[in-house]
């Protein structure tokens, strides 16, 4: 198995609520290891570029109101196959369909307010990290 990288945002429903310690406590439960991390409040705009590949469909602009609503964490997590065990930890988009015991079961309050992002594949995690990581600030 492979060891890659991944990358997580801890939305701001979750920030609101105090819960980044429990989230990554199941991630790290999980096997991953958070090898970067911040805590930051995106701009309009960095949310619109984060979020572009949205941009024509019709939640974008109610997706970057929301991510930009208050402070995000914003993580590089590694570990074997971490993009696939990432999204299993998770758990399904839409909380109702979430399997138990994933974050997004315990923790989401809506399909919007869904506590968490994760990256959906290798090349997308490798975008993404470089979107709000120097590779100075990733410490394995």
């Amino acid at each position: 198995m492979a060891i890659e990288r991944t990358f997580s945002i801890l939305k701001p429903d979750a920030t609101r609520r105090n819960l980044t310690g429990k989230i990554n406590a199941v991630f790290e439960d999980a096997g991953l290891r958070i090898v970067a991390q911040k805590r930051i409040q995106m701009s309009r705009a960095q949310a619109e570029a984060f979020y572009g590949v949205h941009r024509e469909r019709g939640f974008f602009n109610d997706l970057v109101s929301f991510m930009i609503s208050g402070p995000v964490v914003v993580q590089v997590l590694e570990g074997e196959n971490a993009v696939a065990r990432h999204r299993e930890v998770m758990g399904a988009t839409n909380p109702a369909n979430a399997a138990e015991g994933t974050v997004r079961k315990m923790f989401a309050e809506s399909i919007e307010a869904n506590s968490v992002h994760g990256s959906d594949s290798p090349e997308n995690a490798a975008i993404e990290i470089a979107y709000f990581f120097a590779g100075t600030e990733i410490v394995g």
